[in-house]
């Protein structure tokens, strides 16, 4: 069976499908590579270290997405390069199945197995091929690096001389694995961290990494049976809000972490939060790409309001290519080794297993995911908040 790794064509994608080190796990299973050549200079990956490594480089994108038994990449294909994939070739990546649909139709059309990185189970067994979560972790700790560089003061305490300066607020929005992560790093820089998440149960994880949990009484929220947040009814919004809008008028720093798979972000900082700020605070929204969780955030924009600072800076993991790389590589390389049977030279498709079961958008020119079918044909909007 044939990898092949085509270089990403997104202007602000950095990151690499497959790193050397994964290569040679690879290749020792069994399997033939071939990246394309350039693919991992973003991330400082050089394609010597891809040959070294036991991979073959291709010059020629066309004819390596053609050939490829197995496409493993970072971000969805373009439309123009699905027609380039043989039938019957298993294609990996990011995809976005709920709001990509027309691109799921084609791949349908075309007879790709396409699987969606983002539609891995969050289950013991499929922690190691959690994509989702490996990424949230970096973006999670460079939301606190960037908006530290950001803030016109230092975070933690100091005792000097001249006089002691109190530890910054950081107050994070949000409470999976982006929140705690920044909740952990926040605290590691010595600021005084507190948080904010809609499902009581996680409060022992934010003190647990040294955050404050604030406690808003919202009434019944829960969680669903994936463990993430159910969507709020007006009522418990509006107590959100007054709850967040006081610890927000006492942070320097605010990030903001909320996301629903599949729909557009929530609206959870609005205009009289931010200007409740004092001058010179920070919010970063890590939801900007999907709408946005703060009122007046743009992706990849700084705006300032009333002498707050709103980061929207788009895919943070690709702002830190190489580790996330290495990172979304180990996921990958864990999926494929999982499901690639030496002994017969086949990817094992076993639609039954939990985990394809609930990656596996297309096979066999057919929508086999039934969720994403629903979503795709019927409009139905998925219910689960990441």
């Amino acid at each position: 069976m044939r990898i092949v790794v085509p270089a990403e064509s997104r202007a602000n994608e950095h990151r690499v499908a497959l790193v050397p080190e994964s290569v040679k796990i690879l290749c020792r299973a069994g399997l033939t590579v071939s990246v394309e050549s350039g693919l991992g200079e973003a991330a400082h990956y050089p394609d010597a270290d891809y040959v070294e490594a036991g991979a073959s480089l291709s010059e020629d994108r066309h004819a390596l997405l053609s050939s490829g038994d197995l496409v493993l990449r970072v971000q969805s294909p373009d439309a123009e390069e699905v027609g380039l994939l043989k039938a019957g070739a298993i294609h990996i990546s990011y995809l976005d199945p709920y709001r990509q649909g027309e691109l799921v139709k084609l791949l349908t059309t075309q007879g790709v197995t396409a699987i969606s990185m983002e539609m891995i189970p969050r289950t013991t067994r499929a922690q190691k091929m959690d994509a989702l979560s490996s990424q949230a972790n970096l973006a999670g700790y460079f939301a606190v690096i960037l908006a530290s560089q950001t803030l016109d003061r230092t975070l933690p305490m100091m005792m000097t001389p001249a006089g002691t300066l109190s530890p910054a607020r950081v107050f994070i929005i949000g409470a999976g694995v982006a929140g705690l992560q920044a909740i952990a790093t926040a605290k590691r820089l010595g600021a005084r961290v507190e948080a904010f998440d809609t499902r009581p149960v996680v409060a022992e994880q934010i003190r647990s990494v040294g955050g404050k949990f604030l406690e808003i009484d919202l009434g019944d929220t829960g969680q669903t049976a994936g463990g993430y947040a159910r969507e709020l009814g007006p009522e418990q919004l509006e107590k959100q809000r007054q709850g967040m809008k006081a610890a927000i008028s006492q942070a320097d720093i605010v990030i903001t972490t909320a996301q629903v798979f599949g729909r557009p972000a929530p609206r959870i900082v609005t205009t009289d939060m931010v200007t409740a700020m004092k001058p010179g605070g920070v919010i970063l929204d890590m939801a900007v790409d999907s709408g946005g969780n703060v009122e007046g955030s743009i992706p990849d924009e700084t705006v300032l309001v009333d002498g707050v600072t709103i980061l929207g800076l788009s895919n943070l993991p690709a702002h830190i290519p190489h580790d996330a790389s290495q990172m979304y590589s180990a996921n990958l390389c864990h999926l494929v080794t999982e499901y690639w049977d030496e002994t017969t030279g086949k990817f094992n498709l076993d639609l039954s297993d939990e985990i394809l079961k609930g990656c596996v958008i297309t096979h066999q020119s057919r929508l086999v995911n039934d969720v994403v079918n629903q979503v795709v044909n019927a409009n139905i909007k998925p219910q689960e908040e990441t």
